[in-house]
């Protein structure tokens, strides 16, 4: 009988099956290189802040940094594998326990929380309820390798959950010398529904921290976040990732089939502007790319009908979510606007976009406020006339 290297006949092929722990983190090396750098100095602030363009992997970072902090031998285990820093990697380098529950989000002093829709039946959830509802959350940021679409507008951090982070972080750590709490999305914090205690204990929580315990916000719209959450954390600031990042990203074996690019994609990568998360919500961001386009048409045109009916195409409420997305996109599109006019020669071209993008950045921090944004895209679209024609 032909042994099972030997047999001629055609193996099946077995179902890809989708990773059940964190996916490598790509980029941000220079970042991780000073966030390691104080974890190994003990400098590392004990409320700390990572803000940041939608999508560019904030969430991971933190996620990052929380099992750096938990692992039990960082400079021949964690940094050598994951980092790149600290001693190199050895083929029969040992991964410690701590890092292997992490990998799988399953360590107890690891706590991850993000944007949830509200649970039903109760005004007043118990910290149980709180606990199995994020579960299922890790459970299916897990099923995608802990790539995920962004919360949509009926989520958010309310207070029963604020309450469960303040709970959790009185308690001792399960198994390691500290807990690490990342909350993600932080801008989404519902502080204020009728009673202030939830969120004056996580404010006390922020200013005045316990010995044990590290807490990581992460932020794509650190301007609406509370002035009494960002005044009392330190911030640091991710960018998009280079090409070289964004291209390793792609073409990563464990990541690839999870997003499921079309063949040509180059053009799709290109208008990520080195956000992989965009990538992951391609659908959203092309029609995001779609509306910054159709902003850039209407300013270009002398018609102003035409302006006024893609302003009132944009909803009413809260100048959030898709809207915030588009104009992400159209910062996009005027850069790549600005180097072709420059690589042409085409100084006052290249001028006009490079002030267009600051005219659509001011407008990013007006959109993080409760504004109109139809009103918002009506002065956005006058400011941009003279510029973009």
């Amino acid at each position: 009988m032909p042994s099972a290297l030997s047999d001629p006949r055609p193996r099946p092929i077995l179902p890809w099956v989708p990773p059940r722990h964190l996916l490598p983190l790509h980029g941000h090396s220079a970042l991780r290189a000073r966030l390691a750098g104080a974890v190994s100095r003990g400098e590392l602030p004990s409320s700390l802040l990572i803000e940041g363009p939608s999508g560019v992997g904030k969430q991971q970072l933190a996620l990052w940094l929380g099992r750096l902090l938990l692992c039990e031998d960082p400079e021949n285990d964690f940094l050598a594998r994951e980092s790149g820093l600290g001693k190199p990697a050895r083929s029969d380098a040992v991964v410690c326990r701590a890092c292997k529950l992490t990998e799988s989000l399953q360590h107890p002093d690891l706590h991850w929380y993000f944007p949830r829709p509200r649970l039903k039946g109760s005004s007043d959830p118990d910290l149980a309820d709180i606990r199995e509802d994020m579960a299922e959350g890790i459970a299916e940021r897990l099923g995608n390798g802990g790539l995920y679409e962004p919360p949509g507008g009926d989520e958010g951090i309310f207070v029963a959950t604020i309450r469960s982070i303040v709970q959790t972080a009185a308690l001792k750590p399960a198994m390691a010398r500290r807990k690490v709490f990342v909350i993600g999305d932080a801008e989404r914090m519902v502080s204020q529904e009728g009673s202030d205690q939830a969120a004056n204990a996580f404010l006390k929580l922020l200013e005045e921290p316990l010995s044990d315990t590290t807490i990581i916000l992460t932020s794509g719209e650190p301007g609406a976040l509370l002035p009494t959450v960002r005044s009392r954390v330190i911030a640091v600031r991710a960018l998009p990732l280079m090409e070289a990042e964004m291209k390793a990203f792609v073409e990563d074996k464990r990541i690839a089939p999870l997003l499921d690019l079309p063949a040509r994609s180059a053009e799709l990568i290109k208008a990520a502007a080195g956000a992989p998360g965009r990538l992951v919500e391609r659908e959203s961001w092309t029609t995001a790319i779609d509306q910054a386009t159709r902003f850039l048409d209407a300013a270009s045109s002398p018609d102003r009908g035409r302006r006024a009916r893609v302003a009132l195409s944009q909803g009413a409420s809260g100048a959030r979510g898709k809207f915030s997305e588009t104009l992400d996109a159209l910062t996009s599109l005027l850069h790549d606007r600005a180097q072709a006019a420059a690589s042409n020669g085409e100084e006052k071209r290249a001028r006009g976009a490079a002030h267009a993008i600051a005219i659509v950045e001011r407008t990013k921090e007006l959109a993080t406020g409760n504004v109109n944004p139809q009103l918002l895209t009506a002065a956005l679209i006058r400011d941009l006339a003279p510029l973009v024609r």
